[in-house]
This record gives C-alpha cells, structure tokens and sequence, in this order.
C-alpha cells in the first residue's frame, strides 16, 4: 500500500486553522482569558526586535506555559499594530508537517496568507525538537531572511539547551521559562493584597523584603505552592489538585525520563535513570556522594550515575549544590554535594503532598527556596559543612562574592519557630558567621518575624514563606533592571 502525502491545500488549510488572526485580526479568547507569567516582559522585548538577528529559543520543563506565553506575544504583537498576515505559529509536532523543512512551512504560511514579501514576519515554531537537525533548518533561516523574528520552543530542554549551544552561537538567543516561583504563584492568583514591602537593615543597607498581612493564609498557600504550585495549569484547576501527581508524573516526569533523555543521549537501561531520579526526588536537599547513590542504586556504576546526573541536571529536574568548609573554602574534590529539585512539586507527584506538620516538610521548604534562587544565572548557591574536633557544622545556604569567593551573606533554612525563642542554639551558623567576619545572618521560620542582637551579630528572622516570595520578586525585579 502506498500512502499518498498530503496536498499543498491541505497544508494551507491547517495553517489557516492555526492561525486564526489571518481571518480575525485577534489570538482566540481562551488564550487571552489566562494572566500573563511575570517572565512575559522579559521575552517580550527579545521578541519584538526585530533588528537583532537571532531567533529566541523558548525552553523550559513540560507544562510551564510556554505555549500560552506565545500567543500572549503574538497578542501584543497585534496591539503593536504588526500585520496580522506577518505573523505565524506552528505547532511543529502536528503530523500535517511531520518532517517538513522548516524553511518550507514558512513559505507556505507566505502563500497562505497571499504575501509576496518575506519581510518583517515574526515565525513561531512550537515544539520543534520533534524536526531533526532542527537547530541546523533555524540557523539557515536566520541567515536567508535577516528582517524576519524566528522564535523557537520547546518542552526537552536538555536537548534544546545542547543543539542550541552546539549550533546556534551567535545565531541564537536562549530564553528559559522556569517552573512558577512563589512570587508569580501570587501574581497569578491575585493574592498579592497579602504581601506588603517592606526593608531590613542590612549591615548598614536597606535590603528590600516583604511582609504580610495575614501570615496563615500565605502560609496554606505556600503549603499549596509546595505541592503543586509550579505549574499554571494545576493552580486553576482544583480537579487536578485532588490528583497532582496523575498529572505531573504522566505528562511531565514520565516523557523527560522516559523519551526525552533517553532518545538524546542514548540510555539504555531506563528504569535505572527512573530509580535514580525517584531516590533523589525523595531526598531532595540531602547530602550525598557517587559511592552512596552508586550502593543505593544496587551496585551502578560510579561514572554511570556521574553521567545521569549530568542528564537530569541537564534537563533542569534537578540542581547539583557544592560545599564549602567552615573558612569558606572549596574542597579539592567534590566528593559530596546535596541535590535539590528544581521544583518542589515533583517530589509530591512521586509520593504524596505533604501536610504543614510532617517532618519531610524542612527539607521541601529548603528545595523551595533553593528552586527560588536557582533563576538567577548569574549566582551560583553554597552549602557549608565542616568538622573540627568533635564539632560538626552546617549551614543551609551561603552566598559568595563572584570576585574573591569570600561569604558575603548565611542563610539558615528551618520549617520552626524554635530558634526565634532559643537563638543562641544556633551554634553552626554563629561558628561560620564569626570565622568568616560576617555580622548579619538570617533565619526562616514558620510565622515568626524580627532582628535579634547577639554575640554581636544581628540575626533576622523571617517566615519561610516570605522569603520565598521575597527571593523570586527580587530575581524577577533584578532581571527587569529594576533594582541592583
């Protein structure tokens, strides 16, 4: 039997379906009904210009809303008075243009629309990991047509980020669209008359912080933030907050671990990377080293374990966090290091959400901080352990200073009130704070907020859940340019 391939009128058929503007100037309702992430005005602008010749590579995890903040863009485009005939989406992975060359689908939105002039377009290309060799047909694109906007997306971030970086330089501007920090779980829900600014005196500077007007109802949302707040679509949808984990594991764990890395990088034995990522997903913020994980994983190979870490780190599941000792030193060997979702939710859908009083919550609320710094490209996180005699101390996170690696700021992380009444129990982080010179340090709690004088130092402490908020609305203000 011979399969006759489709028509070129079948093509212009399913674009003009794709396309409905060409027709009614306008993107559909239902796409226009949904807010706006807070990370639209960053892509935007990278969009809109169309002097700069490089096309924008929108990556990011399955189901972060990739797909709806490219026709907000196109909606903007519209409102911008770009002809609705100089703009195409399409939806790569659609079998009408199964292995069609990209070059040739856009001609035929050109003849779709009855244009002559290949000019002043802004293309948008969905999923586009399903075309092989996609990033060498973008590349030809950007250099045949100068004056056209080509924007790429795509949900096997690992793979994308890897053709991007191998094809693309110079060509190619990557976007990555993270799971929702807590700060836009906020935003999205119009629950920001909860969050008030607010500043604490930070050795000598006034740090920008938050407070709140009602400390439980912000925490039953972080709560919820924490067990299925990074993605949009469940945060709207009280259905498949019953069942998160149907949701998150099909269509979101399962495809990365199961299609996405495996076709990229070759893995044969699939239920050895599963078992990996569900033992690391379950300790989450633990410590851990390759002769563990390897012992763990019933005899793996040590560079075999290396490598699947490389993979879903690569894929943005999980973040690798290095040590440092009490003197704020590297060690030579990085014989062990914690791991850290990228986003807490993925442990509730391997598992189950957690409650306000389980003991595993320290550990999800220190991932969801950690989830909140890890947009920030340009800073990379420390964790602190040391031994001195028979004194072990740790300190959950420190930040250091890109230009001579000193501490510039300790941060404890705890799901307790405990050491806001008992702060002199706070000996680890006393201990590096003094070694290091520092006379600030600040401390998470469950609902408690203050500045406490001792050993002359000035410890804060402020509710995990504002932290969080504060951490992502400082990320997405400092990405805007709008604060140092």
């Amino acid at each position: 039997m011979t399969l006759l391939p489709l028509s070129e009128e079948q093509i212009l058929d399913r674009l003009k379906q794709e396309n409905p503007w060409w027709a009614t100037g306008t993107v559909d309702e239902d796409y226009l009904k949904m807010q706006k992430r807070l990370y639209f005005d960053l892509l935007f602008p990278l969009v809109e210009d169309i002097s700069i010749k490089r096309a924008v590579i929108l990556m990011g995890p399955r189901r972060v809303g990739k797909t709806v903040m490219i026709y907000h863009t196109i909606d903007a485009l519209l409102k911008n008075r770009v002809s609705p005939h100089q703009i195409a989406y399409i939806s790569v992975e659609n079998p009408f243009f199964n292995k069609m060359p990209l070059e040739q689908l856009f001609k035929a939105c050109i003849k779709a629309t009855g244009k002559i002039e290949p000019k002043g377009w802004y293309v948008f290309f969905d999923e586009i990991q399903y075309l092989k060799d996609w990033e060498v047909h973008l590349k030809s694109l950007v250099d045949s047509y100068p004056h056209v906007k080509f924007v790429a997306s795509g949900s096997a971030a690992a793979a994308l980020k890897l053709k991007s970086n191998e094809s693309g330089a110079g060509r190619f501007t990557d976007f990555m669209l993270p799971p929702l920090t807590f700060n836009e779980y906020i935003h999205l829900l119009q629950l920001q008359h909860l969050i008030i600014p607010a500043k604490i005196d930070w050795e000598g500077n006034a740090a920008i912080f938050y407070e709140t007007t009602n400390i439980a109802l912000l925490n039953e949302h972080f709560l919820k933030y924490i067990n299925y707040g990074g993605y949009p679509e469940i945060i709207f949808s009280e259905k498949l907050q019953v069942n998160p984990s149907r949701f998150i594991k099909s269509d979101i764990i399962d495809k990365v671990l199961l299609r996405d890395l495996p076709s990229l990088y070759g893995i044969q034995d699939v239920q050895e990377l599963n078992s990996l990522f569900t033992s690391i997903a379950y300790n989450s913020g633990q410590e851990f080293s390759l002769e563990a994980l390897s012992q763990s994983s019933g005899g793996v190979d040590k560079n075999t374990i290396k490598k699947y870490i490389q993979y879903l780190e690569a894929a943005f599941l999980i973040k690798i966090v290095h040590r440092i000792d009490h003197n704020a030193k590297k060690f030579s060997r990085a014989n062990y290091f914690k791991i850290y979702l990228t986003n807490p939710s993925l442990r509730s859908a391997l598992f189950t959400p957690l409650q306000a009083t389980d003991k595993l919550m320290g550990a999800i609320v220190e991932t969801a901080i950690y989830a909140q710094w890890l947009q920030r490209e340009w800073f990379e996180p420390w964790y602190a352990r040391w031994t001195v005699g028979r004194f072990q101390g740790e300190v959950d996170m420190v930040g250091l200073s890109p230009q001579n690696f000193k501490p510039l700021w300790a941060l404890e992380i705890k799901w307790s009130n405990r050491y806001y009444e008992k702060t002199g129990e706070l000996k680890s982080l006393f201990n590096f704070c003094e070694t290091n010179k520092l006379k600030s340090a600040l401390v998470t709690t469950i609902d408690k907020s203050g500045s406490k004088d001792m050993r002359e130092m000035k410890i804060h402490f402020l509710p995990s859940a504002l932290y969080t908020y504060t951490v992502g609305k400082n990320t997405i203000m400092q990405k805007q340019g709008n604060i140092l």
